[in-house]
C-alpha cells in the first residue's frame, strides 16, 4: 500500500560546495548594496529625530524650564523688588525667556542704572543689577531726594547727608535744569565738592555754588564745568565774598555778595 505521506525534502548533499559558496557571496553583496542605498536615508531619519528631540528639549519641555531667579548687585532695593519688577514667567523654558523685555523692566526701577539678564543652563535666570550712586541731594518741596550724575532723582533721605552738596530749586525747576546741576557735581573735585554747601539752580544757565563758609560762586551752565573747576580752586585762595566762573577765560571777584 503506498504511503499516504509525502516525504519533506531534505538537504541537496549532492549540491556543489563551490555554488553554495557563491550564492552566499552574492546573497552578501545584494545585502550590503541594499545596506549601503539605505544607509543615508537611515542616518538623515536619525539626524532628524535628534534635531526634533533637542528642539523640544529646549523650547518645549519642563526639562529645562525656569525654576529660579538669582539676583546680584542690590542695595537700596530688595531682591524681591526686582523679582517682582522682572516677571519672570515661572517654568518657562529657559530658551524661550525675553531677557531684553526683563531688563526693560527692571530699568524702568528708579533707583536702577544697569541691569543685565542672563541665562543660567540649565534652570535659573540671574539678573545683575547695578544700582544708581549719589552725587548729590535735591530739596523737593521739603523732601531730601538723592540725584544720580545724569540728575536722576532716585532715592529718599530722612535728612541731608554733609557728605553730599544739596540742590535748593526756585519753583519747579525741569529735569533739564537738574541734569545741569548733576554735570556741575559731577566736575568738581573732592576736596572742592566737599567745601560746597549747597548749589541753588534757578534755569539751566543760572547755577550758583554756595560754599559752607558762605562765599558765592557764580557758575553759569553746565559747560566747560572741568575748567571752572580748576579756576575756581585758584580763585579760592583770593579773598572774596563772591566769585564768577561762568566765563572761565574771564573769572571775576567781589566783596559784595549781590553784586552783578
Amino acid at each position: 500500500m503506498p504511503s499516504l505521506l509525502k516525504r519533506r525534502p531534505g538537504p541537496d548533499t549532492g549540491a556543489d560546495p563551490t555554488a553554495v559558496r557563491s550564492r552566499r557571496r552574492f546573497a552578501r553583496r545584494q545585502w550590503r548594496r541594499r545596506w549601503l542605498s539605505w544607509k543615508p536615508l537611515l542616518v538623515l531619519l536619525l539626524l532628524v529625530a535628534l534635531v526634533v528631540g533637542g528642539v523640544w528639549l529646549v523650547f518645549f519641555s519642563r526639562y529645562l524650564s525656569v525654576q529660579s531667579v538669582q539676583v546680584t548687585g542690590t542695595g537700596l532695593l530688595s531682591a524681591d523688588d526686582i523679582r517682582a519688577a522682572a516677571e519672570v514667567p515661572d517654568e518657562q523654558p529657559l530658551a524661550r525667556v525675553d531677557v531684553a523685555a526683563i531688563e526693560r523692566r527692571v530699568e524702568a526701577l528708579a533707583p536702577v542704572a544697569d541691569a543685565e539678564v542672563l541665562r543660567q543652563w540649565p534652570d535659573r535666570v540671574l539678573i545683575r543689577v547695578t544700582e544708581r550712586t549719589p552725587i548729590a541731594v535735591v530739596d523737593i518741596g521739603g523732601r531730601i531726594r538723592g540725584m544720580d550724575e545724569d540728575g536722576v532723582i532716585f532715592r529718599d533721605y530722612p535728612r541731608a547727608p554733609r557728605t553730599l552738596p544739596l540742590v535748593k530749586t526756585s519753583g519747579p525747576t525741569g529735569g533739564e535744569a537738574l541734569h545741569e546741576a548733576a554735570q556741575v557735581v559731577s566736575a568738581l573735585p573732592p576736596a572742592l565738592s566737599r567745601r560746597v554747601e549747597h548749589l541753588a539752580v534757578e534755569t539751566v544757565d543760572q547755577i550758583t555754588l554756595v560754599l559752607r563758609d558762605g562765599r558765592q560762586v557764580v557758575w553759569g551752565s553746565a559747560e566747560d564745568s572741568a575748567a571752572k573747576a580748576e579756576v575756581l580752586v585758584a580763585l579760592l585762595k583770593e579773598p572774596a565774598r563772591r566769585y564768577d566762573v561762568s566765563v572761565p577765560g574771564q573769572p571775576t571777584t567781589s566783596q559784595d555778595i549781590s553784586a552783578p
